[in-house]
């Protein structure tokens, strides 16, 4: 079935639908993992966004239960050059076709997804609509330029829990962390609990005296869609719970937040990091991870006053990738130390966290 994907700069590939019938629409940006993808569909961080892979074949392995980071896709749309309609692994439950229809998410192959990605590497992420439905390259077009984009908006509410919840499984924790979910990857909280973390998490409209009236050991904030300037209410919060000289522990938006939170600034990014092998080198020690990454915005490191460090930079763009308070048990990285696609490198960031916990008078 023949679809279109307009940009809002006039630019239209066209491609064949694998999931039938639809239309969508959101931001247009790139990933460059070679696997993984059932782990960056559930993702909440691409809520808003439409998702194109460069390796050239998708879904030779379908898709299983367990390698879900979230309850649902959360992607507007996925672009491939290939889609498998034949998987082939002893875990497959299901086809990756089968399983983007039953969760109403459109799938387009039969795209040069190189020539996209070069398109976006040149002119930046841009607002797209996706559609079998209008073939109309000048009214898609037109539509893409009039749809919301991702600056300035609130993602975070769409994928946060709605109510307060213990982890399952980290009820015997020895260290009770408070956990701000922005739109949080399964793995985090796995990781957490499995290093002794009873993990208490919170929505997005979190109140500081909620949190600090658990009277937890630390805390963490997690990863997010969108722009962090977009929900400044969770940002006066923070500024309140890491004043009062708690652990604290953020990843990728909740980098950001902290970020803001303690007098920086953040902006957009041309095209973002998304993938799994970024390279962040740690300033201190020079040390270097490859890292996986999913973010389009990023902290300014000229706006960072100077009790804040940086202690991590990106080698390929020179960006902020780690910070930490000089004066307060607070630090962040803009990576996904988790991995879930990608690698393990930063894993000892969490081993970090929690020996940071123990400290704690």
């Amino acid at each position: 079935m023949k679809a279109l994907i307009a940009l809002e700069d006039g630019t239209v590939f066209e491609g064949r639908s694998f999931t039938g019938p639809g239309e969508t629409q959101g931001e247009l940006v790139f990933n460059t993992s070679m696997t993984g993808y059932q782990e960056i569909l559930t993702d909440p961080s691409y809520n808003g966004q439409i998702v194109t892979l460069t390796y050239p074949l998708i879904g030779n392995y379908g898709v299983n239960p367990e390698d879900v980071e979230s309850y649902q896709p959360h992607a507007k749309g996925l672009i491939v050059g290939e889609c498998s309609r034949m998987p082939s692994n002893w875990r497959c439950t299901q086809s990756l076709p089968d399983y983007l229809r039953d969760a109403n998410i459109l799938g387009i192959d039969q795209v040069d997804c190189r020539a996209i990605t070069l398109h976006i590497r040149s002119k930046g992420a841009m607002k797209c609509v996706v559609s079998t439905q209008e073939l109309n390259p000048a009214n898609l077009v037109r539509r893409a330029k009039e749809s919301p984009g991702l600056v300035g908006r609130d993602l975070v509410t769409e994928v946060s829990t709605k109510q307060r919840y213990i982890f399952p499984g980290s009820e015997k924790g020895a260290r009770k962390i408070a956990v701000l979910d922005c739109g949080i990857k399964t793995n985090q909280l796995r990781i957490l609990s499995d290093l002794g973390c009873q993990l208490h998490v919170f929505p997005n409209s979190l109140k500081a005296d909620d949190i600090l009236g658990l009277k937890p050991d630390g805390f963490f904030l997690s990863n997010g869609p969108g722009d962090p300037e977009g929900v400044p209410h969770v940002v006066a919060e923070l500024r309140k719970i890491v004043t009062s000289g708690l652990p604290t522990f953020g990843i990728c938006f909740g980098h950001q937040l902290l970020g803001l939170a303690l007098g920086g600034k953040t902006y957009k990014l041309k095209f973002g990091h998304r993938g799994g092998n970024q390279p962040v080198i740690e300033l201190a020690t020079g040390r270097v991870d490859i890292t996986s990454q999913n973010h389009g915005f990023a902290v300014d490191l000229n706006s960072l006053p100077a009790d804040v460090e940086t202690t991590h930079i990106n080698l390929n763009d020179k960006t902020s990738e780690g910070q930490r308070h000089t004066k307060l048990p607070v630090f962040s990285v803009q990576y996904h130390p988790e991995a879930a696609p990608g690698p393990n490198d930063a894993f000892h960031l969490f081993e970090r966290f929690v020996k940071l916990v123990d400290q704690k008078p």
